[in-house]
């Protein structure tokens, strides 16, 4: 039996080969193969979880989320195991030893989503995850003769005025802000006089929201 830090000791009989065995309940045993000397010898034995964790990833519509990223935390915040979901929206962690977690699950195009999940002793826990889609403002900053303007800094604001993200425009003067979620927003672009341009969300991509800069007359 191991002491309460996870130590143990064995006497063996004398020199040669023995089969080690290490067991405990809710985790898979551990067989290895030791080779005994006139020496003591250290060996550490880690045992995983024989739980399993295995879900599915759905947009709203009920539709599959292939190739979504998940991440499996422990109680203490780190990250015990990754995986991602398969052409189905299916996934499934193994080994996970039994307690509290939390999924976070991320996709292109949707709000990512954390949830809360525990893992039963024995057998396989299931836990799905419906992830909402991520609004998308996008646009072109541009001078008064059309051309479009580089380097300009954009920046969004919710409506409370918090901001939400900042970008500098390429070569052609585009901007973009995804995963938003409904709601009222304000676009600011400066590089020259500041202008401001609000847009409210309603679950759809507001394209073509462009702004234009130019000095003062």
């Amino acid at each position: 039996m191991t002491l309460a830090d996870g130590a143990y000791s064995i006497w063996a009989p004398g020199a040669g080969t023995y089969v080690l065995i290490a067991s405990v309940a809710h985790r898979d045993p551990q067989v290895a193969t030791l080779a005994v000397g006139s020496r003591p010898l250290d060996f550490n034995v880690r045992l995983a979880g024989s739980s399993r964790l295995a879900g599915t990833v759905r947009d709203q519509e009920g539709k599959p989320v292939p190739g979504a990223v998940l991440a499996l935390t422990d109680a203490r915040g780190e990250v015990v195991a990754t995986s991602t979901t398969d052409a189905d929206g299916a996934y499934a962690f193994s080994g996970v030893a039994p307690g509290a977690y939390t999924l976070a699950v991320s996709a292109g195009s949707h709000r990512p989503a954390a949830v809360p999940t525990e893992v039963t002793a024995t057998g396989r826990t299931r836990c799905d995850v419906e992830l909402r889609p991520g609004t998308r403002i996008r646009g072109t900053v541009r001078v008064r003769d059309g051309l479009p303007l580089t380097d300009a800094r954009v920046t969004l604001l919710d409506a409370a005025g918090n901001v939400v993200g900042t970008t500098i425009t390429g070569d052609d003067g585009a901007y973009a802000f995804a995963d938003l979620t409904g709601g009222q927003y304000t676009v600011i672009a400066t590089g020259y006089p500041p202008v401001a341009d609000t847009v409210t969300v309603n679950g759809a991509d507001e394209e073509g929201r462009d702004l234009w800069l130019a000095h003062e007359e």
